[in-house]
């Protein structure tokens, strides 16, 4: 279709060339007759057709060149309008827009639509780096309002001990709270710089989720949960550490959300070349708004922004990120004040090109 539409635009250049000779071919041949009657000279045969040649290329060879200026202004034009364009966007201005008409099937058509579409993306990237830069803000001036604050409390020589004890418990918490934001975002940090290692092998899954319920037992036999396994014998090819940290986080976010003598099920369903795990809890469920933000950074749903219940807001971040590099998927399910599914899909088998891009 391409070719065929290349084909029709020489044709028509063609024709348009030889238009052009025609006329310039009558007007040459008056402009030369009309010379000869004013000079007083009347060549015949060969001299008349060769100054009317002479003719029509003076007409090409000035039209060329009158062509060539005005399009050597526009294209000038052009260049310093994207040159202009890009120094905006060197500076951090991305609104650049350039409306400069151009087709997008030949090259300088497709720089026009590069640059608009670059300043797109760099316009989105600083978006969310000035919204990441917020959140982070945000976060950590929380515990450290508090910390400073029970510190100035603590130097009243005054203050009953109980009182005191309280406080150091808070500046405890409020501390280590501090340590799992930064730890979480240098590990977020460090998945998304494409360098973190990644060694998938193969192992049992089930076993390393009954390993991860094990671990987490005196957590959810204090609040009296009853848990229900459902495992199949499945192994898998993945990076072991790195999805124990995924297990590690949403079983803990069941335990915690889960309210007392509480359910919590874990099953495998087995597809042909995949594997779908499901963690369901009868806690407080999401609503809809919370359920399509919540593996966002720092997106914390209200129920949790307390500093005992809640965390930094990256932990499902950092568990999407995760299943995205086994190539895997991972979504949720749940209804406010009922329950909460999270299903992950990761492939028996991984494409290590893939995995890698």
């Amino acid at each position: 279709m391409r070719r065929l539409k290349n084909s029709l635009k020489l044709f028509l250049i063609l024709m348009l060339l030889l238009s052009i000779s025609i006329v310039f071919a009558f007007i040459s041949y008056h402009i030369t007759s009309w010379l000869y009657d004013w000079l007083g000279k009347h060549p015949q045969g060969f001299w008349l057709q060769l100054w009317t040649v002479v003719g029509v290329f003076v007409l090409f060879a000035c039209t060329v060149i009158i062509t060539f200026l005005i399009g050597l202004k526009k294209q000038r034009n052009y260049w310093n309008t994207i040159v202009d364009a890009l120094s905006r966007i060197a500076k951090g201005d991305f609104t650049v827009k350039l409306d400069l008409k151009a087709d997008d099937e030949d090259q300088f058509g497709q720089l026009i639509h590069g640059i608009n579409h670059m300043a797109v993306e760099l316009g989105e990237m600083e978006r969310m780096r000035q919204e990441f830069i917020s959140n982070v803000s945000h976060e950590i001036q929380s515990p450290l309002t508090s910390i400073n604050g029970f510190a100035k409390a603590l130097k009243n020589i005054d203050l009953p001990e109980d009182k005191r004890q309280r406080y150091l418990a808070i500046i405890e918490m409020e501390s280590n709270r501090l340590s799992k934001i930064s730890d979480n975002l240098l590990k977020l940090t460090s998945l998304e710089s494409q360098h973190h290692p990644f060694e998938p092998r193969h192992y049992r899954l089930d076993k390393q989720l009954r390993n991860v319920v094990l671990t987490l037992e005196p957590n959810w036999l204090a609040k009296n949960i009853d848990m229900d396994l459902q495992l199949e014998n499945i192994s898998v090819m993945a990076d072991e550490d790195l999805m124990n940290q995924v297990w590690m986080n949403l079983l803990s976010n069941s335990i915690k959300f889960s309210p007392a003598a509480g359910i919590i099920s874990i099953s495998m369903t087995k597809q042909l070349d995949t594997i779908t795990i499901a963690i369901y809890d009868n806690g407080i469920g999401l609503t809809t708004e919370q359920q399509n933000h919540i593996f966002e950074r720092f997106y914390k749903a209200d129920q949790s922004r307390t500093a005992e219940n809640g965390g930094s807001g990256l932990g499902l971040s950092i568990v999407k990120k995760i299943v995205d590099m086994h190539n895997g998927t991972i979504t949720v399910e749940s209804k406010l004040a009922e329950f909460t599914t999270f299903f992950v899909t990761l492939p028996l088998e991984i494409n290590m090109t893939r995995a890698n891009e």
